[in-house]
């Protein structure tokens, strides 16, 4: 979202994001940048009551919902829509438009009420979007009682199958189901919809999503790409690691050398899959760097790297705990693979600066996410994952399946080197659609000249 603010400012639209506290916490060096190159955003800050719903102090996004307060976590996003209102209220004049988050669905009772426009963003990619979509239309789930079972998604422009328990949908989990109308609904009313992706990365998906909606698709990313003047590592959380450390390190690795493993802020994984994921890539004997959650770092964990692991891999194997970096991590030269969850923003990132995935999607929108980058672009290699990982105990995938995946993907024979091709080709399209009279250049264009003229005809 800061991303596509710096991208209207930087077309002369005065921008107000809304945002809560503890989000600006985590965003501030971002903030600060924007008020150094003084562009015209507003952060507006409203109070969340996440104490009022049983949340504890803090908890202002998803990834630090505790283990079955996920209801709670949306009750108290959903009571925002008061303080929302007064801060409209309290504006010398009405927007041209509102931008909300498609889980946001509160937004759009408050947008009827001020006679405000409004677009709803989506997070994921079009492939994704587009076949959630073509699901509910057809209600395709409601036809099967297993939800192992495989379906094909109707009217799509390539054959893809799924299973509701790989991709159940929008919110589509019992005591959830006033939210998931909500949300419907309110999609339904929008102008609009804008997508962090590019025209010449999904075009057959996007077009078949315009056209299923009847409504504008407007591509403007990767967004990753377009805030050059904002140094990549002030993205996310504060760092939790030295960065000219890690920078060093791989200055000393071969060009493509390195297989880098990170799998998002959201999932999390075991101490036992943890060890099976590190033995698998001690046994590829090529380089890496392994990122471990601080979450993760139990009593076990580090038991185990003191053990004997970290000692054993010192000289090709660099273990990265907490918040990374990553885009500083994927530009660099020496990297040459990703293993990645396959969370839509890590997927436009590795395809931005040309770095190729083993994919092992955890749950959401990332089984479709893989099916694109597999089966779809062809630039990575599937680690074979067939279940969601909602954060049980179970080892999904053990160190044989990483060690296999990791030699396949960094492999320098023709396969590897067609995949690398395809990619790098990708990377090339993408940075040439974020320029001046690029494809998302020119929707971003589109997207504000829609909303000049339909301010104009009120």
């Amino acid at each position: 979202m800061i991303d596509m603010a710096h991208l209207l400012a930087g077309r002369g639209v005065r921008i107000s994001l809304v945002i809560t506290p503890a989000n600006a916490t985590r965003v501030k060096p971002i903030i600060d940048r924007v008020h150094e190159l003084d562009l015209p955003i507003q952060f507006a800050e409203l109070a969340f009551p996440g104490a009022k719903f049983g949340l504890p102090e803090g908890c202002e996004s998803m990834e630090l919902i505790p283990r079955g307060y996920f209801r709670h976590f949306f009750d108290a996003v959903y009571s925002l829509s008061e303080p929302f209102e007064l801060f409209l209220k309290n504006l010398d004049s009405a927007p041209d438009c509102i931008i909300t988050d498609m889980s946001s669905a509160w937004t759009g009772p408050v947008a009827r009420k001020f006679g405000i426009p409004r677009v709803i963003f989506h997070g994921p990619s079009c492939f994704y979007i587009s076949a959630a979509h073509n699901l509910e239309l057809h209600k395709v789930y409601d036809r099967v009682s297993d939800i192992f079972e495989f379906v094909t998604i109707p009217d799509f422009p390539v054959e893809v199958e799924v299973n509701k328990a790989q991709t159940p949908g929008f919110f589509n989990f019992p005591g959830l189901e006033d939210i998931r109308k909500m949300l419907l609904e309110e999609e339904s009313t929008a102008n609009g919809v804008v997508v962090n992706t590019f025209d010449e990365l999904e075009r057959p998906f996007i077009e078949h999503y315009e056209r299923v909606i009847g409504k504008r698709v407007w591509t403007i990313g990767p967004t990753c790409l377009c805030n050059k003047d904002i140094d990549a590592s002030s993205r996310g959380n504060k760092e939790a690691v030295d960065q000219n450390k890690v920078l060093t390190w791989l200055d000393q690795r071969d060009a493509g050398s390195v297989l880098y493993s990170n799998f998002g802020s959201a999932a999390y994984s075991n101490h036992l899959q943890i060890i099976e994921i590190a033995t698998g890539l001690e046994a590829s004997k090529r380089p890496f760097i392994l990122v471990i959650k601080k979450k993760e770092i139990v009593p076990e964990i580090e038991k185990w790297l003191s053990d004997g692991f970290e000692e054993r891999v010192k000289d090709r194997g660099l273990i990265l705990t907490g918040w990374v970096p990553q885009m500083v991590i994927l530009s660099h030269p020496a990297i040459g693979g990703f293993m990645t969850h396959c969370g839509w923003n890590s997927i436009l990132e590795a395809i931005s600066m040309g770095v190729p995935m083993i994919t092992w999607p955890h749950f959401a929108d990332q089984f479709l996410n893989e099916k694109l980058v597999v089966d779809v672009l062809n630039i990575g290699i599937s680690i074979g994952v067939k279940m969601p990982n909602l954060g049980s105990d179970v080892v999904m995938v053990r160190s044989h399946d990483v060690k296999k995946a990791a030699l396949a993907l960094m492999e320098e024979g023709n396969e590897g080197k067609e995949r690398r091709d395809r990619v790098r080709d990708l990377a090339h399209k993408a940075n040439m659609a974020v320029e001046e009279e690029g494809s998302s250049w020119k929707n971003l264009a589109d997207m504000i000249s829609y909303f000049v003229e339909y301010g104009r005809k009120k």
